[in-house]
């Protein structure tokens, strides 16, 4: 077990698995990367943190680590993760929202249509939501995208000291506009209709 600067414990992994113990559980020298594996394959969304402002990613977990896809045209932005330098990765609980764990993890970038590019790109693929010309989508990635390939390295789950609220990213993403005045009305006035007939005809 290491202390890292903000005093909390982590986990260091050698070679052949981690070699300390990470949060609660007895001590078990797995509960770490178990816990990491669970928490972020069953999390919709991981918060990501590189050399710039942190941001939620959606991902797969996939062969020990995290993939994620993006920085292509209508695709999630990666700034601030660069192949060969680190990132610390946020997983919240799929019950209760709340963060869960944390961990540090390794950042490596695909070579398009390498053999590890092949073998997850399928996996991504079936994540993706609301894709336009989802056929095409492997295509366009290995063209315009990054694959990234986040693997564990540290984890740890203290709670760090403050809320680490911070302001919303800026987005090309607007809401929709203000509902009409007469649309509450309108609607209101067709269901009191059916209602009407429904009741008229039973």
């Amino acid at each position: 077990m290491t202390a890292n600067p903000s005093g909390r414990r982590s986990v260091s992994p050698g070679p052949s698995g981690p070699s300390g113990p990470s949060g609660p559980g007895g001590g078990h020298p797995f509960l770490g990367p178990a816990l990491v594996e669970e928490a972020t394959r069953k999390s919709g969304l991981i918060w990501v943190r590189g050399q710039g402002p942190e941001r939620a990613l959606w991902h797969v977990w996939h062969d020990g680590a995290a993939y994620v896809v993006g920085d292509g045209a209508g695709e999630q932005p990666l700034p601030g993760l660069t192949s060969g330098e680190t990132a610390e990765i946020t997983v919240r609980s799929k019950d209760k929202g709340g963060r869960l764990v944390a961990w540090t993890a390794s950042v490596d970038e695909l070579e398009p249509r390498s053999a590890a590019w092949e073998a997850v790109v399928p996996e991504l693929k079936g994540k993706r939501l609301n894709a336009v010309a989802a056929e095409e989508m492997p295509e366009r990635w290995a063209r315009d995208c990054r694959v990234l390939r986040l693997a564990p390295l540290t984890s740890t789950t203290e709670l760090p000291d403050g809320s680490l609220a911070a302001p919303p990213l800026p987005s090309a993403a607007t809401t929709r506009r203000p509902v009409p005045a007469a649309l509450p009305r309108l609607l209101f006035s067709r269901r009191s209709g059916r209602a009407k007939r429904s009741r008229d005809t039973a």
